[in-house]
C-alpha cells in the first residue's frame, strides 16, 4: 500500500507528499492533475470507483523558499538507518551528541547520532577520541529530495522518475 502521493511543482518539481485524501481532494477540486496512479488503492464513490493518486502535478506553479529537512529525533533515526553508527545494534536506539553539549557541541545535524543504549553510556560526556570509538559513517544533512527518495519508506516506485 502506498504511504501517500508524491506532490510536484507544476514544473514537475517535487515539493511534498500528502495523504491520498488531501491529494484526491486537489485533483477532485481541479488544482493538480494526476500524473501516475497507484495500482492497489482504489477510492470509492457511490456510482464510481478511482484509482487512488500516487503523484500528482499542481496546475498551478508555487513559489516554493529552499526547503530543508527538519532536525527531529525520527529524522535523525532515518538518516542512520534505525541503527547504532558505532556498533550497529537496532535496539534500545538513543541520541548522541558526537561532541558532548558540556564541551561545546550543540544540536545539529553534523553532531548528532543515532547510538543504543549502551554505546551511548560507554561513550558518556566524552569526544570518539577520548572514548576510543568510531563510527561506521558520518554525520550528514540531508537534502530534501535525497530524503524523500531515501528515507521515506513504502515509497511507490513511480516517485523515483521525479526525485533525481
Amino acid at each position: 500500500m502506498a504511504s501517500g502521493v508524491l506532490v510536484l511543482n507544476a514544473d514537475f518539481r517535487a515539493m511534498t507528499v500528502f495523504s491520498i485524501p488531501k491529494a484526491f481532494l486537489l485533483v477532485f477540486l481541479d488544482k493538480a492533475e494526476i500524473i501516475e496512479k497507484t495500482d492497489d488503492v482504489v477510492l470509492r464513490t457511490v456510482s464510481t470507483a478511482y484509482n487512488a493518486p500516487s503523484v500528482i502535478r499542481l496546475r498551478k506553479y508555487v513559489n516554493m523558499p529552499f526547503k530543508g529537512v527538519m532536525l527531529s529525533r525520527q529524522n535523525i533515526f532515518k538518516r542512520d538507518n534505525h541503527q547504532c553508527v558505532y556498533c550497529g545494534s537496532r535496539r534500545d536506539l538513543t541520541l548522541d551528541h558526537v561532541v558532548p553539549r558540556s564541551k561545546g557541541g550543540n544540536s545539529s545535524w553534523l553532531n548528532l547520532v543515532t547510538a543504543c543504549q549502551a554505546c551511548n553510556s560507554r561513550k558518556g560526556n566524552r569526544t570518539l577520541e577520548e572514548a576510543s570509538m568510531s563510527f561506521s559513517q558520518k554525520p550528514y544533512k540531508p537534502s530534501f529530495l535525497i530524503f524523500l527518495r531515501d528515507y521515506t519508506k513504502n515509497a511507490d516506485a513511480k516517485w523515483l522518475p521525479y526525485l533525481c
